[in-house]
Order: C-alpha cells, then sequence, then structure tokens
C-alpha cells in the first residue's frame, strides 16, 4: 500500500536538518542583521586595516553587511567597554591590538573588566617591530648601542608612539631583559617617533616593521634588531635582538577580534571559525604580507591566553618602569 504524500512532515525534516547542521548556540539565520565590529584607534592602523578586510571577506560569505566602526580614544578603551556591554549576540564585534592588554596594566581602574567582560574570537594577525637608529650615531649593531647604554647609564633616549603604546612596551621589554637604563620620549605617534630617531635627537626607536623598512633599504635609519624569534623576510638582512646580545627577546605587535563574554560559546565558534578561514586564504597573506602583517588565526580559547599571559607581562614591565596613562 502507498503512503500518502505528507508536506508538512517533509518541511519538518528539513527544518531538523537544517539545524543539525547549524553549530549549536548558532540561530540558523545568523546573522539576519548587521555586524558591525568596534574599533579603537583611528582609520589607518593595524586593528583598522585587519578588520576592514575581515569585514569585506565576511560580508562575502555571510550575505549579510559587517560594518566598522571607528571610536578611538584612551588607548582603545572607550570602544572596549562599548563592546563589553553590547547584547551578547554576535552582532558587535571588536577589533584590538596589543594595547588591550597594556590597558589594564596602565590604567588605576577601568570601566570593565577585560578578562571577565571580553571573550577572544582570534588572534588575527601579528607584526615585529625593528629597533632603529640614526647612521649618524654611528651604531653598527645592537652590541654597539647596548655598550653605549651600559656606559652611560641613563643618557640614551628611545622614543615611542605614547605611553602606553606597543612602541613603548617592546622598548621597556628590551630595558628590562637587556638590563639597561635608558629614558623613555613619549611622543604624540609613530611619525613623530620615528622623525627623532631619524634627526638622532633619540638613540633608537622600536619601530613597526612595516613603518620602517623603506627608511632602512633607503639608508635614513640603521635597523639593528627585529624584535621576533625569527628574521623578517621584509628584512631579511636584519639580525634579530635575541641573536644580538638579548637572549630570549620576543616581542610582537599582535592585532585579534573580542566580543562580549557572555555570547554563547557555540557562536564564538561559529565566529572563530568564519574568521579563521578568512585568514588562512592565500590572497589574506598576499594583501597584508607587504604591510609587514602576518596572519595568525587562533582557537578562542588559544586567543584568551595569549591576553591573560600578555596583561602579567605587560603589569610587570609597568610597575618596574613606574608607567602610567597621561
Amino acid at each position: 500500500m502507498k503512503h500518502a504524500f505528507i508536506p508538512g512532515l517533509v518541511l519538518a525534516a528539513l527544518s531538523l536538518a537544517v539545524q543539525a547542521a547549524q553549530p549549536a548556540g548558532v540561530a540558523t539565520d545568523y546573522p539576519s542583521k548587521p555586524i558591525r565590529v568596534l574599533i579603537g584607534f583611528t582609520p589607518g592602523g593595524g586593528p583598522d586595516i585587519t578588520a576592514r578586510y575581515i569585514a569585506r571577506r565576511l560580508t562575502q560569505n555571510f550575505g549579510q553587511q559587517v560594518i566598522v566602526d571607528n571610536r578611538p580614544g584612551a588607548g582603545g578603551t572607550i570602544a572596549a567597554n562599548i563592546a563589553a556591554n553590547a547584547n551578547p549576540d554576535g552582532y558587535t564585534l571588536l577589533s584590538v591590538s596589543s594595547a588591550h592588554a597594556v590597558a589594564p596594566a596602565i590604567y588605576a581602574t577601568l570601566p570593565y573588566d577585560p578578562k571577565r567582560d571580553l571573550a577572544g574570537i582570534t588572534l588575527t594577525a601579528v607584526s615585529k617591530y625593528v629597533l632603529v637608529a640614526s647612521p649618524s650615531i654611528g651604531y653598527k649593531s645592537l652590541k654597539d648601542m647596548l655598550a653605549a647604554a651600559r656606559t652611560k647609564p641613563g643618557q640614551l633616549n628611545f622614543s615611542s608612539a605614547g605611553v602606553g603604546s606597543g612602541t613603548h612596551f617592546a622598548g621597556e621589554l628590551l630595558k628590562s631583559m637587556a638590563k639597561i637604563d635608558v629614558v623613555h620620549i613619549p611622543l604624540k605617534g609613530i611619525p613623530e617617533a620615528m622623525t627623532e630617531a631619524i634627526t638622532g635627537r633619540v638613540q633608537f626607536f622600536m619601530s613597526p616593521i612595516a613603518s620602517a623598512v623603506g627608511l632602512v633599504r633607503e639608508g635614513k635609519l640603521a635597523g639593528l634588531g627585529v624584535s621576533s624569534k625569527k628574521r623578517d623576510p621584509l628584512l631579511p638582512n636584519v639580525p634579530t635582538i635575541a641573536e644580538s646580545g638579548v637572549p630570549g627577546y620576543d616581542a610582537v605587535l599582535w592585532f585579534g577580534l573580542l566580543t562580549n563574554s557572555k555570547t554563547p560559546r557555540g557562536l564564538i565558534n561559529h565566529l572563530n571559525k568564519a574568521t579563521t578561514e578568512v585568514l588562512a586564504e592565500e590572497d589574506t597573506r598576499r594583501r597584508w604580507s607587504p604591510m609587514g602583517l602576518e596572519p595568525s588565526p587562533t582557537t578562542a580559547a588559544g586567543f584568551d591566553k595569549m591576553i591573560a599571559e600578555d596583561i602579567v607581562l605587560f603589569t610587570r614591565l609597568a610597575r618596574a618602569g613606574n608607567i602610567r596613562a597621561q
């Protein structure tokens, strides 16, 4: 005997199949409205460049608009506070840099708790620093600079893009690990810090590699050491700081995506998968590499662990140097 065709049962079966294919904690129609990515800095920096590229690709993949929203100020903490208080529904993300882990180290109080109120989605990219100095100073190597610092304690200066910036703490880490007494000169931004290095008014600057590579190649700056464990293909002839007299030195400027910590774990994992797929694309690497950005996807938990470890490191450096937000 033939069974009657029952459309309702077929539709129910299809609905169950779709739900089964969707990760737990993720609505079957997610995203059903635009996703906002907050950026705590002005356009043009690493958190902005990486977020805009990812937003464009996710817009294509999701079929729903992903919008970037720059909310600069207070070292990125204004945008972080908005994200910490947003609805935990996966529609508000936050693009951060290493400054996110610096904030709790230098601010007496924050309107949010970085570990309690925000959760990692993924690390997106890392970029290296290169220690640069004016050729007019005469350093032929990092060892020359370190020798000068030890011979003249408290007399050498290094510039940075401001108190609490990555360029500041990369210098503080060098100061701590190399056991040298050098004076920090905070400036308004990277261009100003670079100018002081070019003119020789400061003895060195821990520059983001993308900002310095052209000047080093042209001979306007001497590249004395790259901050990572391995040499960088943009400046293959510049040794690492670790191989040049400061064993174990490793400092990178990193970028990543966060969201409200109350967001369902299944949704965070869904966003992690969608984002890491973009980061794994060859086109992403091709576009980012000339800017000194290396796509570096992680698990959500892995990014949380990295942030927690950096908060500990930056807090130690801040206490040792009596560093406070200005």
